[in-house]
């Protein structure tokens, strides 16, 4: 997969909360307890950005009646084609934590924060794990391959892995649905479609009721069984009702977390 330079508008926030210059300051205070975001951006009836309301200006402000009384109008806003590199030393600098997008028109069409920044460091390792994945199948069977990002019906998927833990299927629950989850890696052999590497959020996603996720499909020439395939197939493993939750039991990187953790705090009382 040829490197590509990230941008604002990969990674960024589309579905935007937003309010107009004329919206009561009631009804702002409403959505804020609502949607539990503290800031939104106002436009016009054209949908260009003229201003940005937060909690602190309802708060450290005189009482107004409507946002335009309230809405900071001197905004830092990003254009949805800056990289994320940029942006991100852009609200470094000004200390900021999010920053409205805007297309060439100046309309609103997203917003990008500080949590959308470290998705998109986290992201950007995968491409790298799955090419050598693939690089590795091609050698292994002596085959080619290709490799595209799509979205892949859940239901389709064959898991190759007998058990998750319940701490990290709950991270990864609350990664989907804020839009943070990283892709899935998933092997197309045949008609199959083998769940190599994303177990946790594609439970996830199979729980949150999501017919589609998002995945890196590398699919081979010919029609293979692999080797996990077979491994599957003796453990029992066809879909995801046959994965054991483990739930008694913490992830094994969050139990060593804790155990030095503990070590700290016991040589603090020693």
């Amino acid at each position: 997969m040829p490197n590509k330079k990230s941008l604002v508008k990969d990674y960024m926030t589309k579905n935007v909360i937003s309010v107009n210059p004329s919206t009561p300051t009631e009804d702002v205070i409403r959505i804020m307890k609502e949607s539990d975001h503290n800031s939104y951006p106002v436009v016009d009836e054209n949908n260009k950005l003229v201003g940005m309301v937060t909690s602190f200006d309802i708060l450290l402000k005189d009482w107004a009646d409507e946002v335009k009384d309230l809405m900071s109008t001197d905004l830092v806003v990003a254009n949805e084609n800056l990289s994320i590199n940029d942006a991100s030393r852009v609200m470094f600098r000004r200390g900021i934590s999010r920053l409205p997008v805007i297309n060439k028109n100046e309309e609103l069409v997203g917003i990008i924060t500080n949590t959308d920044m470290v998705r998109s460091h986290i992201e950007r390792s995968t491409p790298t794990k799955v090419e050598y994945f693939k690089s590795t199948m091609e050698q292994l069977y002596g085959i080619k391959t290709t490799l595209k990002r799509m979205d892949v019906d859940t239901d389709k998927l064959r898991p190759t892995q007998d058990r998750i833990y319940a701490d990290e299927l709950e991270g990864r629950t609350y990664e989907l649905k804020r839009g943070l989850a990283e892709p899935a890696i998933v092997v197309k052999t045949g008609d199959r479609w083998i769940l190599v590497d994303g177990h946790h959020r594609s439970v996830a996603a199979k729980k949150l009721g999501c017919e589609k996720i998002d995945c890196y499909v590398i699919e081979l020439e010919k029609d293979i069984v692999l080797g996990m395939e077979k491994t599957a197939d003796k453990a029992g493993i066809h879909t995801f009702d046959d994965i054991e939750i483990i739930d008694d039991d913490q992830h094994p990187l969050i139990a060593i977390t804790e155990s030095i953790k503990d070590n700290m705090n016991k040589n603090k009382r020693d």
